[in-house]
């Protein structure tokens, strides 16, 4: 495993772990890395300082000696990741996830043809753009949906 500094095109800075230097190569090229703060895709590495172990540590005589903190990979680095988590987890408890058939029920919604509530999912910008001009009201999410695997 490798850790990479990485830079978004907006200028945030991020780390993530890759599987080898290849597999970086290879996700950045198929356009699959993604700023872990803003979501933009024009992400690139960053300067980093070199992480050297130099064996057991040496602590002052009567002090104990403590391993460098390091943030646990799940721990965000940025104050707008965490925010972006919240938001992301209210939005999961409090809506329904209706996947790629948000457009026509959000309009259905709309038409008081479907129960009333909270609901997200996907559409695509046109189609998001013709339900604004329809008074539906609807917002784009600063974050990508979950995505279940197997």
């Amino acid at each position: 495993m490798i850790r990479y500094a990485l830079k978004c095109a907006e200028g945030h800075r991020f780390e993530s772990w890759f599987q080898s230097a290849g597999a970086f190569e290879k996700l950045e090229s198929a356009g699959m890395i993604a700023c872990a703060v803003c979501g933009g895709a024009s992400v690139q590495k960053d300067l980093m300082a070199p992480h050297v172990s130099g064996g057991r540590e040496t602590a002052p005589q009567g002090a104990t000696p403590t391993p460098p903190a390091e943030r646990p990979l799940s721990a965000p680095a940025h104050p707008a990741e965490q925010a972006l988590r919240h938001l992301r987890a209210f939005v999961e408890k409090h809506s329904e996830n209706v996947g790629n058939s948000f457009v026509t029920e959000a309009r259905a919604i709309h038409a008081g043809e479907a129960p009333q509530r909270p609901i997200h999912g996907q559409a695509r910008p046109e189609e998001a753009r013709e339900l604004a001009e329809e008074g539906v009201p609807v917002a784009p999410l600063p974050f990508d949906p979950e995505r279940k695997s197997n």
